[in-house]
């Protein structure tokens, strides 16, 4: 199957789509500036579609790989005929490759391969036959040195006839179908007092059993954690007598001594050969169709905390709380660089409180402080209870923000390049004060997978989920838009077309020269050519720059259909900008060509109304229950607000403002069936719940979402 076909038939789009959407990706286009800037090219495909695409085109690349390694090594095995040619030309999976290619591949020493060398092939061939009932006197023709009666002639052929029986598709094919179908998965608990305290979180699991076909993604890579760190074993079953009856019906033509000892031969493929294979091929599918939904999970909650509210451009003091140590506070400007940094001690044991407060306000009126920024984790609600007993001179709002990964952060390369002379504890403060500012642009230097908004993150596949959660970041960051003359690095380089390198090099360009005036200037930006310009431009923003269309998302290949726009309306640019009355009359007919259509132009239309808008939300301030300090607060039946902290497929975690986060199960989102947990929450949502239950001793807090 070629290209093409391959992927219309897995993602059901237009097929000349496809065709050009691979042209692009060939040339080097990211799928970013493809869904934004190649419509009429792609038939108007968004980043889903195209990213399909890229994920089929993938797989196709992998199969013909393996294809053509199998095919070369049967050609020099001088075995590949006609059929089997076409039969591997034809095949569409993967484990189809394989199974054709069993046969043929160079095994290591089996049972088989010595039954083979002590001549028992032919006896082997007899059985299957089943022509004869006198066994025994033919059995003794192939007596030797190695098979000294008829019992080890017997044992042999059977293994050369399990080999055979393992090595035929349709067999395969057949226990794959009973596996997929009517697998039954069961756990039994290992070792009741390793580790024991650590064990119980999956006690669930001790001794456990349900369809494999029906266990959710969760619940299995939880099982197979659980199995992983020794406390439970798990087992795959399927009714054996109705396979053997099923394989009987392809091998047994009679009933005579043949087909006793084919019967004996099928136990023996089964038990050893196939069944081991089959279910460990079955576990291995299902635990790929596991990571796929964690990893999709990962992804849509990755998603939505890049695309956070943020606050903008504020003078911020950011504060890292803590007890013994101290509060690491932090000022910085609406650019995020860091003005002045100290630590106050207004929690136990120092108990500093007035000299807290006191240093607090005067630092807030010297920098002219506008929003405080006060990070999530131990001391945090005390903090916030501090700071809401002063009085400012000027309105100053109050924000709580997610740690997750500063630490990881503030000892970061990247952190010790950008404050070389300052601590971890001051890295961390200023982390926390730009995540309220600006979460995309502080979040992309972390490594997705240490900011912990996914479930099993470190048990699925590393590769697929650092391609997945990259991919994400890259969509991000491309459709918010990057201001070039402020960015850093780490999110320069997700900008479509660039990477690190020319990252580094847009910023060495603007420290040497200033700040940009015009896109034209980007191409002055060493070894940044014509194709990384092109596919990176218009997600590059210039603010209060010669052109200002400069800071927009309109490609600069488009300008000059702006400019007849004006020249058409009598106006000038500034004037067409932002004018809806005027915007919405131009017949965009008029302004169509052979590359540029109506999806192009109706882009152009909706950016020149709004250019530079940030689409997300802005930050909004949150209180928790003042009253709720710990776990031993929480009483059944409560209404408490809270703010969704992580996404699922069972559900999500909601930040009551303690240590412990209160699960609402996927069944307490709705009083109707639930399919997606995202279509009722969002990550940061700001929700009321209903206490369900408390467990205490577990730390556990069941909720309902209130309505």
């Amino acid at each position: 199957m070629e290209l093409v076909p391959f992927i219309a038939r897995y993602t059901k789009l237009p097929v000349k789509s496809i065709q050009n959407t691979i042209v692009l990706l060939n040339e080097d286009c990211t799928v970013p500036f493809i869904s934004r800037y190649r419509k009429e090219r792609t038939g108007n495909l968004d980043e889903v579609q195209i990213g399909h695409i890229v994920t089929h085109k993938l797989q196709y690349e992998t199969l013909e790989k393996r294809r053509s390694t199998i095919l070369k090594s049967l050609e020099e095995y001088n075995v590949l005929t006609n059929e089997l040619q076409t039969k591997i030309s034809q095949a569409t999976t993967l484990g189809l490759l394989e199974d054709l290619y069993l046969p043929f591949r160079k095994k290591r020493k089996t049972k088989a391969e010595v039954a083979k060398k002590n001549g028992l092939e032919g006896l082997a061939k007899i059985i299957m036959a089943q022509n004869t009932d006198n066994l025994n006197a033919i059995a003794q023709k192939f007596f030797n040195k190695a098979i000294l009666n008829a019992a080890q002639a017997f044992e042999g052929a059977r293994h050369i006839i399990a080999e055979w029986i393992n090595e035929r598709s349709d067999i395969r094919n057949l226990i794959r179908f009973q596996l997929n179908r009517y697998a039954l998965l069961s756990t039994k608990l290992v070792s009741p007092k390793k580790n024991e305290e650590k064990a119980q979180k999956y006690r669930d699991y001790f001794d456990w059993s349900e369809p494999l076909s029906k266990c959710p993604s969760h619940r299995l890579l939880a099982i197979l954690r659980a199995e992983n760190e020794g406390f439970i074993r798990t087992k795959l079953e399927i009714d054996q007598d109705k396979v053997f009856y099923q394989i009987e019906e392809k091998l047994v033509l009679h009933n005579n001594a043949c087909s006793s000892q084919i019967k004996m031969a099928i136990q023996d493929a089964y038990k050893r050969l196939l069944f081991p294979s089959l279910s460990n091929e079955t576990f291995k599918n299902a635990k790929e169709k596991a990571d796929e939904a964690a990893i999709a999970v990962f992804s849509k909650n990755l998603k939505q905390l890049l695309l956070g509210a943020p606050l903008g451009e504020k003078r911020i003091m950011a504060i890292d709380p803590g007890f013994r140590t101290g509060c690491k506070l932090v000022c910085l400007n609406e650019q995020g660089d860091l003005e002045h940094n100290e630590t106050i001690y207004p929690h136990a044991p120092q108990n500093d409180r007035k000299g807290a407060m006191k240093k607090i306000s005067s630092l807030a009126d010297a920098y002219k402080i506008e929003a405080i920024a006060i990070g999530n984790g131990t001391a945090s609600r005390e903090t916030e209870q501090l700071i809401k007993h002063l009085q400012f001179r000027n309105p100053i709002e109050v924000y709580v923000v997610s740690e997750a990964g500063a630490s990881i952060y503030s000892a970061s390369k990247i952190a010790r390049d950008e404050f070389p002379n300052y601590d971890v504890t001051v890295r961390g403060a200023v982390s926390i004060g730009r995540r309220l500012a600006d979460p995309l642009a502080e979040l992309v230097k972390l490594d997705p997978k240490s900011i912990g908004v996914g479930q099993y993150q470190h048990d699925v596949d590393q590769e697929s989920l650092k391609r997945s959660l990259d991919t994400v970041v890259e969509s991000c960051v491309n459709f918010v838009g990057v201001n070039i003359n402020t960015a850093s690095v780490p999110l320069l380089a997700h900008v479509s077309g660039l990477g690190p390198k020319l990252a580094e090099n847009i910023v060495n360009y603007r420290n040497q020269n200033g700040a940009f005036s015009n896109r034209d200037e980007i191409q002055k930006v060493p070894r940044l050519g014509s194709k990384a310009f092109e596919q990176g431009a218009a997600f590059l923003r210039i603010k209060g720059g010669d052109n200002p269309l400069d800071d927009s998302a309109v490609h600069p290949e488009s300008y000059s259909i702006v400019q007849k726009m004006v020249k058409d309306n009598q106006m000038a640019i500034t004037e067409l900008i932002g004018n809806k009355e005027v915007l919405q009359k131009i017949d965009l007919k008029a302004y169509c060509t052979d590359n540029v259509g109506l999806p192009t132009l109706k882009d152009i239309i909706g950016e020149l109304e709004k250019p530079g808008l940030d689409l997300r939300e802005k930050a909004k301030v949150f209180t928790f229950n003042q009253n709720i300090r710990s776990i031993t607060d929480i009483r059944e039946g409560q209404l408490l607000p809270g703010i969704v902290n992580n996404i699922t497929n069972f559900g999500c975690f909601v930040d009551l403002g303690i240590k412990e986060s209160g699960l609402i199960h996927i069944s307490q989102l709705s009083d109707t069936f639930v399919k997606d947990v995202n279509e009722h929450v969002s990550l940061h949502q700001q929700v009321v719940v209903k206490v369900l239950e408390v467990d205490i001793d577990r730390k556990r807090i069941q909720l309902a979402l209130y309505k």
